[in-house]
């Protein structure tokens, strides 16, 4: 007998180098700017969760750009290391990312979705509030299984073992890591049942062959 998996998803995390360094200066920048001017108008304002503009890797800020910098080296390893392209010829992609920054206050979540013309997501901790003793899943990430939604469930395939079983998949944010997931998994950010602040970075990537003339607008 010959058992193996068929659809696996890549999920990846990843610690950013540098990040004591730069966390602090960027909290106290996103602190600064979680205000209106900074908003992003094509979201539904949400007074518990505050999320930008998804201009993030443009601004003139040095911590910033050592984040981008950081964030999308790591990117491109996860990809390629899930890719069977060799080095060379990863190389030759363009990548294009866009970001945002996100502060999700006590009582806040990111509510579950997608991420549009993308093939690929990340999402950054900069800061992150104690484990909450009483609620595992506080402002946890939730990637939600879809493939086996329509599945017949009885006694024999509600107990598959990992990687075969229909679970949906959690993670917790820790300052300093990173969570890197194809963008078409949906996924959500449970209530944050602390007393802290819980801050982020998501960013949506893809990638450009050589010669490709266009791709569809952000």
């Amino acid at each position: 007998m010959n058992l193996a998996p068929i659809f696996a998803t890549p999920f990846a995390t990843v610690s950013l180098a540098g990040s004591e360094g730069f966390n602090p200066a960027l909290l106290s920048l996103f602190t600064e700017r979680a205000q209106a001017s900074f908003r992003d108008p094509a979201l539904p304002a949400r007074p518990f969760c505050f999320r930008s503009r998804e201009d993030l890797f443009e601004w003139d800020a040095e911590p910033v750009a050592r984040l981008r910098d950081e964030m999308l080296a790591a990117l491109c390893s996860v990809v390629m290391a899930a890719s069977l392209y060799s080095e060379v010829e990863f190389n030759a992609l363009a990548l294009q990312a866009r970001a945002r920054f996100i502060i999700v206050r006590p009582d806040g979540y990111i509510p579950a979705a997608s991420a549009p013309l993308a093939s690929w997501c990340a999402l950054y901790c900069v800061a992150a509030p104690p484990p909450s003793p009483t609620r595992q899943d506080s402002g946890a990430l939730r990637l939600y299984e879809t493939r086996l939604t329509t599945m017949f469930m009885d006694a024999a395939n509600s107990r598959l073992r990992p990687p075969f079983g229909a679970a949906h998949h959690v993670w917790r944010p820790v300052p300093g890591q990173m969570a890197v997931f194809p963008a078409a998994v949906g996924h959500e950010v449970a209530l944050n049942r602390s007393d802290e602040d819980l801050v982020l970075v998501a960013a949506r990537a893809r990638f450009a062959a050589p010669a490709q003339e266009a791709m569809p607008p952000w």
